[in-house]
């Protein structure tokens, strides 16, 4: 036994806390160097202009005769010896911006493979243009939707907007006075819709409807700019024209509202007033003179709706005077090219500062671009920066050209901190710097709609929430209820908390621990022959999702399992392999100690005595994710099937959780035997049996059970009893309550668990005209209990129907505390605004793409 002090404690935790940071700084290399592959050699080719159209569709597609499916990129076919294309169905792909772009972008296949080569860990990187295409590694082929097109676009992702723009507060200002009837409010709810879709965390926003009243479209909200866009999505629907518009008048409401968030509210950083409407004949100059001008600190975007151009002069002249963008919207299809041009307005401060910020976004669900659910489902955060023009003739213009990025999958980023150390109940977790949690072994981003899972659209809250999100460096203490077992059961833990800022992400992470874990460890040492002898035992497996050893910077290693690599590596055939000799000294003892208990089991199923009928495995566990098992022909077939549920994950060890029978044995006294039935849907008929056997002796007037600590039915005479719990399959328990009717959605659930201190009780439930009796007895060095109820008393009848009806709640008056972003890029006194849309278009050279071709040689 090796006594480890707290200061030693500390030491490991530091280590898990460098070791993301030091992480995480290789996307952000990957998304460094490929903005300065489109930008430092632009000088020797600004003169330069490519005119070419391109008839090969290839240039548009990978060579999917040479992609295969890759484990490293979610079994997707993939070809990673080039990038592949993708232009959305709303822009022209014979544009001749889009083909000199995609022609001079070729070029990134080379920065591609040799950053995968110099880091196998990498995923996706690409490049997403401002002139709509999107250039991707590896290539990939592209699935249409059921109507036979691809919509994915670039521009309207995350990553791109937050790279591209500074955070923002948006007031927008929609017209809805009785000439905006029919297809005209159709369309404007579309662009209200599009713009909401651009705004991310950090994005404040409200509406005012303009009609013969101007008002915003939330009165309840206390505070006049809200993150919250899921409501304003639902307000945008109730949406009806009705007298005439006074638009000037709300252009003063805006204004104002943005003055008074100013003061503390919103972002702090980039503000805009987008003005939707189907013409704005009022005279605007005394408007702006009061709120905007000379600074001009607000900008303001107009989208002149409809196919009538009678008042755009008048449009244009509110955006143009305003460092805005005007742009004409005569039908949906014009809605997403058009909205997406304000981003590069806004985009302009930054551009001319020469600012390459780097971004990570949120956790995500990348649905959009695989073509199966399996694939889709991975939680990931994308880090990405702005690619822009530096020629000094265009640089009052603030021209960007597009993003480059690069994704991480939330998973690796919690593979720094090694299940073994942080021991049986302890996780990492990281949350955003506005308190959302971004990964977390609990988090549960899925809801079921029907028979398909949809993914939140935020997730929950973290109780340490104030100090992280305070980019904060400290420890605390908690008593915590951690529920178990898909919230089926509660464990009462105490836990310490350490939690620090991760430096340059808007990220916090935080390492929990249970109390006096990690003060002392258990090392025990065996020769690697000896080990290696009883790790090859049949009955021997290890856990696939730990990592014993990095198989994922060889491609040649990927293929191998853990276990595989693990006896490669101690063999001397992998020499090369980088494995975690603390984790495999730990396997290699259990391995030893626990060898004997193969024989043991085996002496016991063979028994024939009779006393051992009906055990079907036998298995254990231990702290470095080994297990043993012994099983019958059932359980043979069930650990060769090509797919497991989430109950049998449940028990077994995984990244972010050991086994749940684990996990609730460790907090009972060594020698105390811990009954655990597995969730109903997941178990074969094996419990005919207790039906027979419990029946010979049960009264018709007494109804009796052996229940766990959980309140959950271990025997019952009534098959389906078994594995429920005691408060939902029969009334004949307990007394019921009203609100057990109906319960739409499980926003809390009552949790049940004994008292080990009481042997014994009994009491009397009163049910209207009748009552009855119930006793329970602990059964001794067990988790279960012994429970015998009157059955001749029916509690089930005491209400009437339960109706269900709306009602209306007060939303939250105040915002949660958020860490704004340190960066802010709103004005810039160089910026040249005069391209303020309509007829004034800006021609983007493609020639910048060429440096490309140069910058491979300048890094060797």
């Amino acid at each position: 036994m090796v006594c480890d002090s707290p200061v030693q404690t500390g030491f490991w935790l530091w280590n898990i806390f460098v070791c993301v940071e030091h992480k995480h700084t290789k996307p952000l290399f990957v998304a460094i160097m490929l903005t300065k592959v489109f930008t430092d050699l632009e000088d020797e080719y600004n003169s330069l202009r490519v005119s070419l159209i391109f008839h090969d569709e290839m240039i548009f597609r990978c060579l999917i005769l040479d992609s295969s499916k890759n484990e490293h990129f979610n079994k997707l076919p993939v070809n990673t010896q080039l990038s592949n294309i993708q232009v959305p169905t709303n822009v022209y792909n014979r544009d001749p911006d889009i083909l000199n772009g995609v022609y001079m972008s070729e070029a990134l296949n080379d920065v591609f493979i040799d950053n995968f080569q110099k880091d196998p860990t990498l995923t996706w990187q690409y490049f997403g243009s401002a002139a709509g295409f999107f250039r991707l590694y590896p290539g990939i082929q592209w699935i249409p939707d059921e109507n036979g097109v691809v919509t994915f676009d670039c521009r309207n992702r995350n990553w791109y907007i937050q790279a591209a723009t500074s955070p923002k507060d948006v007031v927008i200002v929609v017209d809805v006075s009785g000439s905006m009837k029919g297809l005209r409010l159709t369309i404007a709810k579309h662009t209200i819709n599009t713009i909401l879709d651009t705004l991310g965390e950090n994005d404040f926003v409200n509406i005012v409807a303009v009609s013969a009243r101007v008002e915003t479209l939330d009165p309840q909200a206390e505070i006049q700019l809200l993150r919250s866009f899921k409501i304003h999505f639902l307000l945008v629907d109730g949406l009806h024209v009705k007298g005439e518009g006074k638009v000037k008048n709300a252009m003063k409401e805006s204004f104002k509202i943005l003055n008074e968030v100013s003061l503390g509210q919103g972002s702090l950083c980039n503000q805009a007033i987008m003005l939707i409407t189907d013409g704005a004949m009022e005279d605007f100059q005394s408007v702006f003179e009061e709120f905007n001008w000379p600074e001009r600190r607000v900008r303001v975007f107009t989208y002149l709706i409809g196919r009538e151009m009678t008042f755009a002069e008048n449009v244009k002249w509110i955006a143009c005077n305003n460092k805005g963008y005007y742009t004409h919207v005569s039908t949906l299809a014009d809605v997403q090219e058009n909205v997406m041009e304000y981003l590069h307005v806004l985009s302009r401060p930054m551009v001319i500062n020469h600012d390459h910020d780097i971004i990570w976004t949120e956790a995500y669900m990348d649905s959009v671009l695989f073509n199966s659910q399996a694939q889709s489902l991975l939680l990931m955060t994308s880090v990405a920066m702005p690619v822009f023009s530096k020629k000094k003739e265009t640089l009052s213009h603030g021209i960007l050209l597009g993003v480059v990025g690069t994704d991480v999958a939330l998973k690796e980023l919690m593979r720094l901190a090694p299940r073994y150390k942080l021991g049986v109940h302890g996780y990492a977790f990281l949350i955003t710097n506005n308190g959302y949690i971004l990964s977390h072994p609990d988090l549960r981003p899925l809801y079921k709609e029907g028979k398909r899972l949809k993914p939140k659209p935020n997730y929950n809250m973290s109780n340490l929430r104030t100090a992280m999100v305070r980019g904060e460096t400290g420890t605390m203490a908690l008593d915590v209820r951690a529920s178990v077992d898909k919230g089926r059961r509660v464990m009462f833990l105490k836990n310490d908390y350490f939690y620090t800022v991760i430096n340059e992400t808007p990220f916090s992470l935080g390492i929990v621990l249970t109390r006096g874990y990690g003060q002392y460890i258990f090392i025990g040492n065996v020769s690697v022959e000896e080990g290696l002898h009883d790790l090859l035992a049949p009955d021997l497996t290890i856990a696939s999702e730990w990592t014993y050893c990095e198989t994922d910077i060889d491609p040649a290693h990927r293929k191998l399992s853990q276990l595989q690599a693990v006896v490669q590596y101690l063999t001397g055939k992998e020499p090369h392999l980088e494995c975690d000799a603390q984790l495999l000294q730990q396997t290699l003892f259990d391995a030893v100690v626990t060898a004997p208990m193969e024989a043991y089991w085996t002496a016991l199923m063979l028994n024939t005595s009779g006393m051992d009928e009906g055990v079907e495995t036998a298995f254990l566990g231990t702290r470095s994710g080994l297990m043993r098992l012994y099983f019958s022909l059932g359980l043979f077939l069930f650990l060769h099937r090509t797919f497991l549920t989430s109950t049998d994950m449940e028990n077994m060890f995984t990244l972010d959780h050991f086994p749940v029978w684990y996990r609730r044995a460790s907090e009972y006294p060594a020698g105390q035997f811990l009954y655990y039935m597995p969730r109903q849907e997941t178990r074969g008929k094996g419990n005919t049996f207790i039906a027979y056997f419990i029946s010979n002796f049960l009264s018709p007037d007494i109804a009796c059970y052996v229940i766990d600590n959980n309140g959950f039915v271990i025997i019952s005479k009534e098959r389906t009893d078994v594995s429920s719990h005691t408060h939902t399959h029969t009334h004949s328990l307990r007394k019921s309550k009203r609100g057990d009717m109906l319960q739409p959605c499980d926003t809390e659930y009552p949790s049940f668990v004994y008292e080990p201190s009481v042997k014994e009780t009994n009491s009397i439930i009163k049910c209207g005209r009748c009552q009855k009796m119930f006793v329970v007895q602990q059964i001794p060095e067990s988790n279960l209990l012994m429970l015998v109820v009157q059955a001749d008393c029916d509690c089930s009848r005491q209400y009437s129907p339960i109706t269900m009806a709306p009602e209306e709640c007060d939303r939250m008056r105040s915002q949660k505390i958020r860490r704004r972003p340190e960066s802010c890029h709103a004005y810039h006194a160089q910026e040249n605004a005069n391209d303020c849309g309509g007829a004034s278009v800006i021609s983007l050279s493609a020639s910048v793409f060429l440096t490309c071709l140069f910058f491979a040689k300048c890094v060797s």
